[in-house]
């Protein structure tokens, strides 16, 4: 018998998801607050408060580049190192567990974290800026677009019941994200476990 998709969390706050404010500080934390409408915490480095206006879904690169070929969706995707940051509808780092568990990856050692209140992301050179060009400096991979409601594009835990069933097989929503990016990080640890005992053997 299917369980029940948890029930999502109510949003933080009701704010405009495009509020525009004037900000102080270095010009990328002022680009993050004026032209996005977001948190930023001047550095360096500058960082982004998660928990606010999107969480973030932090994995290895190699399963992110697969997710991201399995899975549509318009989100903002940053490369920091070796990790890729899926920012994600603020919230959802409470509702991973559940989520997880539902999806039967439960108590499986999976790579997959989520960020939520409290926590921070590096905040890569805006779209079009120059980066920093040191090595595994913050990227944008797939930018916001600071012409669209941002928030809009994030997947969320909306779906329920039979919609939340056929998102496994198909959409953007967050069910299908967190599937696929949980069966990727587990792919991603077999390979590296076989890699490791070939090269014992070696």
């Amino acid at each position: 018998m299917a369980l029940p998709v948890p029930a999502p969390r109510a949003p933080l706050d009701g704010r405009p998801a495009n509020r525009r404010r004037r900000a102080d500080g270095s010009p990328v934390a002022r680009w993050y607050a004026e032209v996005l409408g977001w948190a930023a915490v001047d550095g360096p480095p500058v960082r982004l408060p998660t928990g606010l206006r999107f969480d973030v879904l932090d994995l290895p690169v190699a399963a992110g580049l697969a997710v991201l070929r399995r899975v549509r969706g318009d989100w903002p995707v940053a490369v920091e190192g070796g990790r890729m940051r899926v920012l994600v509808a603020a919230g959802t780092a409470d509702e991973l567990p559940g989520l997880l568990d539902w999806l039967e990856w439960g108590g499986v050692a999976l790579d997959l974290a989520a960020w939520g209140a409290g926590c921070r992301m590096t905040a890569p050179a805006p779209p079009g800026w120059e980066a920093s060009g040191a090595p595994g400096a913050s990227v944008w991979l797939r930018p916001p677009d600071p012409d669209r409601d941002v928030e809009a594009t994030l997947a969320g835990l909306t779906e329920t019941g039979a919609t939340a069933c056929a998102g496994l097989s198909g959409g953007s929503g967050l069910v299908r994200l967190v599937a696929v990016a949980a069966a990727e990080c587990h792919r991603a640890r077999l390979l590296a476990a076989a890699r490791a005992g070939g090269a014992a053997l070696g």
